[in-house]
């Protein structure tokens, strides 16, 4: 089954900012979405070990306030916050380095939720070198994609996440979907500063990089 690329990748907010953390410089690279649920549906989606899988990954640990999470194939980590049912904080171990992610979850006055993601990293050589390879699209493609799971689950509860089906990443719709979603991660990219041009070489690296073998 298909998705509407337009509307999906229409859907999400993107950003970069500078920051800091710990005292450090930092870079963030931040996404949102509104889904068309109630905030305690989105919440349970979120931090159920039953759900998770469902739009995520399969999960394992203690998934309480300072247990260890771990996705299956991926990230692992501490649980750092847990405000139910609007903010949730983890460190994102990963490829030898830690980095955290952040969402909030704030309730509309129709009844919609909207989810803002905030992923920090550090600055130091080896992530200046792979964010001048890459961009922000590196993680931003990896977390529209997550954005794309989770409005599935919670539209029409699709079980099936698109970043683990990679029969759905090697056809021309998931290819398109990477492909929107890189391009909108370029644009983020420049309206925070970076030269138009280093922006689409990191953008078409990126998109590459999630479509390889596909």
């Amino acid at each position: 089954m298909d998705y509407d690329v337009a509307r999906h990748v229409g859907a999400v907010t993107r950003e970069v900012r500078a920051c800091e953390r710990n005292g450090k410089a930092a870079r963030a690279v931040i996404a949102g979405r509104r889904f068309d649920t109630g905030i305690e549906d989105a919440w349970d989606a979120l931090t159920s070990a039953e759900r998770i899988p469902r739009w995520l990954l399969p999960v394992s640990g203690d998934l309480r306030l300072g247990g260890r999470y771990q996705l299956e194939g991926n990230a692992g980590g501490t649980i750092m916050e847990c405000a139910p049912p609007r903010r949730l904080g983890v460190s994102w171990e990963y490829g030898g380095g830690t980095s955290w992610v952040t969402v909030t979850l704030d309730e509309e006055a129709d009844g919609s939720t909207r989810l803002q993601l905030e992923h920090v990293a550090l600055i130091d050589p080896q992530f200046e070198g792979f964010w001048e390879q890459f961009g922000p699209g590196a993680v931003g493609v990896g977390w529209d994609l997550m954005l794309l799971g989770l409005a599935s689950h919670l539209e029409d509860g699709r079980g099936k996440p698109p970043e683990g089906d990679l029969a759905w990443l090697a056809s021309a719709n998931g290819k398109a979907y990477v492909g929107a979603s890189s391009e909108a991660w370029r644009v983020a990219a420049i309206a925070f500063g970076t030269d138009p041009a280093a922006a689409k070489g990191a953008a078409d690296r990126t998109t590459a990089a999630y479509t390889a073998g596909a």
